[in-house]
């Protein structure tokens, strides 16, 4: 029983099944022995009975109980995994912008998938077998962004650090800023989106939307860095939850989705002219207390998509390191956009009171 751990439900698994965060954050305890403790009782969240597929909420405290060692299954035995070829371990490595004895920072390129799942074989998780330590320890992922999503991504070293990141996530005293283009121009230079977030029905979860009586909490800051005409603005992001697409749904929420973005802006969400039809969003820079002391703070450069289209309106990068975002009053909840205005012009944007 002195052996039971307790671990608290970030934001980034909040409302995932028990038995799937499981496979996230202790893929050494097997389905098997989950459904076990479930059904003796053993396994606990906030204090109460569990069952294996029941959703889970960020903060609540899961209480695992000691690991047992499983008995000889009769059954054929799982596959184990291929291991990395040598491109591969070399890709991973120069994946790594930063490293101390705690963590790696790694530049993630868009297109790759941070964990597997239904018929995601090619992954981050997988890769960072390539950064396994002479012991063959591998990193352990804390946070994730989404396949289409570039930039800083924090894998932890040891077990100690990877708690100590998960707590600092979890407790928001991580600041992650992005950088996006958007379609439009916002009417004011920055802003706090505070519109709660839920999953849209009928789309099995894979798309968020706003919903004022359903939704849990979501904050967004945003602030203007450059605008090419009333065409594009590029602004960047810093998200005060860790809700699921978040930024993609806050900015398409105002009017002004992320350039690149078919799922939450359509098929208005698309420049001309020569712009990348991928999605224009980029972890710029990651700050997290080091479990060593002092901070790790890290940025992650542009991927090539976004670094020709931002040169093609005509945007300078310096421009983005000048100012922070800055607090701000939050900004009133704002309303998607009606059908009846999907012919107005892009530029006139969604409204923002300040």
């Amino acid at each position: 029983m002195a052996d039971a751990r307790t671990f608290t439900v970030t934001e980034d698994d909040d409302g995932i099944r028990l038995d799937r965060w499981f496979k996230r954050n202790q893929p050494e305890i097997s389905f098997n022995i989950v459904s076990r403790w479930a059904r003796t009782g053993q396994l606990r969240v906030d204090g109460k009975r569990v069952a294996p597929g029941e959703r889970l909420m960020a903060g609540q405290e899961i209480r695992v109980p000691p690991i047992e060692p499983e008995q000889p299954s009769r059954g054929p035995a799982k596959p184990k995994r291929d291991p990395l070829s040598e491109e591969e371990e070399e890709f991973v490595r120069s994946l790594v912008i930063f490293r101390d004895d705690n963590a790696f920072v790694l530049n993630k390129p868009p297109g790759l998938a941070t964990q597997g799942g239904t018929k995601t074989t090619n992954h981050l998780d997988r890769l960072l077998d390539g950064l396994a330590d002479e012991a063959g320890n591998r990193p352990k992922l804390v946070h994730r962004l989404d396949k289409d999503t570039s930039g800083a991504l924090l894998v932890a070293r040891t077990a100690r650090a990877a708690a100590l990141f998960s707590k600092s996530f979890s407790g928001r005293t991580a600041k992650k800023l992005y950088w996006a283009l958007v379609m439009g121009v916002p009417s004011a230079d920055e802003g706090l989106i505070d519109a709660p977030l839920a999953k849209q029905p009928g789309t099995g979860g894979e798309k968020m939307h706003v919903d004022e009586e359903h939704g849990l909490p979501a904050k967004t800051r945003w602030r203007v860095i450059d605008r090419a005409g009333n065409r594009a603005a590029w602004v960047e992001l810093q998200p005060l939850t860790g809700r699921t697409h978040q930024l993609r749904a806050h900015m398409a929420a105002i009017g002004h989705p992320i350039v690149g973005d078919g799922k939450y802006g359509g098929a208005e969400a698309f420049l001309t002219g020569g712009i990348s039809r991928k999605l224009h969003l980029h972890a710029r820079r990651l700050k997290i207390d080091s479990p060593g002391g002092g901070k790790i703070d890290v940025a992650a450069d542009l991927p090539e998509h976004m670094e020709q289209s931002l040169e093609t309106l005509g945007f300078e990068v310096a421009a983005g390191e000048r100012v922070a975002v800055s607090r701000t009053r939050p900004a009133s909840r704002p309303k998607p956009r009606r059908e009846s205005r999907r012919g107005e012009r892009r530029a006139r944007g969604g409204r923002v009171r300040r």
